[in-house]
């Protein structure tokens, strides 16, 4: 499998090419080219509301808490693979429909369904990602060796 599948709308709009930038650069690992993805009053928040990666639930603001967020989350995880299968775009924001498997060291797996969604500013920068998806669902697909 690719590390991108994208079965989704392929008309380009800016949210859309942010969205397809970010999912590239966490594939490739490269934190540097993910935040540059990113306004510097940019909101990250991945789940929504409060998780295990946000107690209260207000999202990482800022570019420094944005990598934070990245070395925190993505960094811990070898290899990452994302499936989208649809994706509706209006104004500056589109809102992709997918899976996002996380290789995790030790051979373990999992897949997180769910909506992510991207606004972009009149300069293309992410102004905003916002992912939807449960911390319980997607426990509930974690395979182990």
């Amino acid at each position: 499998m690719t590390a991108v599948t994208w079965t989704a709308s392929k008309t380009e709009t800016p949210a859309r090419v942010a969205s397809w930038r970010s999912m590239d650069a966490v594939t490739r690992g490269a934190k540097d080219d993910w935040l540059a993805l990113f306004a510097d009053d940019a909101v990250v928040e991945d789940p929504v509301g409060p998780s295990m990666f946000d107690a209260e639930g207000k999202g990482h603001h800022g570019k420094e808490a944005i990598s934070a967020f990245w070395d925190l989350t993505i960094a811990n995880v070898e290899r990452f693979e994302f499936t989208m299968h649809d994706s509706f775009a209006a104004g500056s924001e589109c809102a992709n429909v997918g899976t996002i498997t996380a290789f995790l060291p030790g051979g373990a797996r999992i897949d997180t369904e769910g909506v992510f969604v991207y606004r972009v500013g009149e300069d293309g920068l992410v102004k905003s990602l916002r992912a939807f998806w449960e911390t319980e669902r997607a426990l509930a697909t974690l395979q182990t060796p």
